[in-house]
């Protein structure tokens, strides 16, 4: 019988028995001075909420820099991550930036109408770019972009962290292997309060549009990635409460349907004045998958109905539980392993720019209350790396 190494207990085997459900194998974390170096452009509260807090779960990369409007602000953020003050930068000190070669990589996370010119700046000094959603305001700028992007020899991928969460890519392997037969029908919902008309969201030229670029594109981009198809045809309804202030310049709900090639329909809706619900059900041949909540930061549950083998009469419902991995650190450290091995990302920007063009076609359907077809596109995956949905 063999003894423990009483000297050295971490080389005993771990305690885990046979029956409990293993983790997955873990990579150890590079070591700081090896990882890539990311300036975060924008604090707002989506960077000091969540995602400046998710590299502490990063393995391949770090913060090194920060950018924003408000240099003092930046100078205590920068403080609290350990970020020496002289890497704080202004918005316009874009060349400033270029010099600092801790930085391979910028994450922007500022307004949507701010993406463009900084993305191309990013590109013309020729740090990679992690780009939040959506990718800019239109697919002309989306196009440029991507354009600049390839030209400067520098990798773009737009942050649709969903796409790298786990149960995401569960429903994805679901659809994709035929375990519950063929896919028939997705719906999906993304609905919240912006009780706010001064916030940035509400105006046209920082944002975009409403609901359908903010969170509708959730909906969207979710039946774009699980069914690895593109939408042949989208119908769509936008409207608003006449009066309110909040809506001016923008739409307030958004409901659209879209077909794929394989025969799959899309319901989809996104509401800015409505109880915040994030929902998607799959109806497959031989069974129901949903996902509730489907597209929040944490906590995405993922269940199954299906018949039991054992009896024909009994309806099984199922919850399937997979290890929870923090989104905004797993896209980083994607983007990170992209930048340090060459990898084209999972999400490039190609991916953002087929989803602009899509919104566009839904704006144009409820614009001329009409369908509209879109351009046939041969897949599967023919805007994101096919291997991400295997992982």
């Amino acid at each position: 019988m063999s003894v423990p190494n009483q000297d050295h207990p971490e080389e005993r085997p771990p305690f885990v028995a046979a029956s409990e459900r293993r983790a997955s194998p873990k990579d150890p974390p590079l070591a700081p001075g090896q990882r890539v170096g990311f300036a975060v452009i924008g604090l707002g509260r989506l960077s000091l909420d969540s995602i400046l807090p998710a590299l502490a779960s990063c393995k391949l990369c770090k913060l090194a820099a920060v950018m924003t409007g408000n240099k003092e602000k930046g100078r205590r953020v920068a403080a609290q991550y350990g970020v020496l003050a002289d890497a704080v930068y202004a918005y316009d000190e874009w060349d400033k930036l270029a010099h600092n070669a801790d930085v391979q990589a910028v994450y922007i996370v500022t307004p949507n109408g701010m993406h463009h010119e900084q993305v191309i700046q990013a590109a013309r000094i020729g740090k990679h770019v992690l780009c939040e959603k959506p990718l800019s305001n239109t697919s002309a700028e989306a196009l440029e972009m991507v354009e600049a992007c390839a030209d400067a020899g520098v990798k773009l991928m737009v942050a649709y962290r969903l796409q790298y969460e786990p149960h995401n890519r569960d429903v994805a392997k679901m659809v994709r292997s035929g375990e519950f037969g063929k896919l028939k029908i997705i719906e999906a919902h993304n609905g919240q309060v912006q009780d706010d008309a001064s916030q940035w969201r509400h105006e046209a030229k920082l944002a975009g549009g409403g609901s359908l670029p903010d969170i509708g594109l959730y909906c969207l981009n979710f039946a774009r990635f699980v069914t690895g198809e593109e939408p042949v045809e989208v119908m769509a309804w936008v409207w608003s409460t006449p009066g309110d202030v909040r809506f001016t310049e923008i739409e307030e709900n958004v409901a659209w349907q879209m077909r794929f090639p394989s025969g799959v329909v899309g319901r989809f809706s996104a509401a800015y004045d409505a109880h915040e619900s994030r929902h998607a059900r799959l109806h497959f041949q031989t069974a129901t998958v949903k996902l509730d909540p489907a597209f929040s930061y944490k906590g995405i549950r993922l269940y199954v109905n299906h018949r039991s083998a054992a009896r024909e009469d009994v309806e099984v419902s199922e919850e399937r539980v997979s290890e929870e991995k923090n989104q905004f650190g797993a896209e980083m450290d994607h983007m990170a392993e992209c930048v340090l091995t060459g990898r084209t990302p999972g999400t490039p920007g190609e991916e953002g720019l087929q989803d602009q063009r899509i919104m566009e076609a839904i704006y144009r359907s409820a614009a001329e209350n009409r369908p509209i077809m879109l351009e046939p596109i041969s897949g599967p995956d023919a805007f994101r790396d096919a291997r991400l949905s295997d992982k």
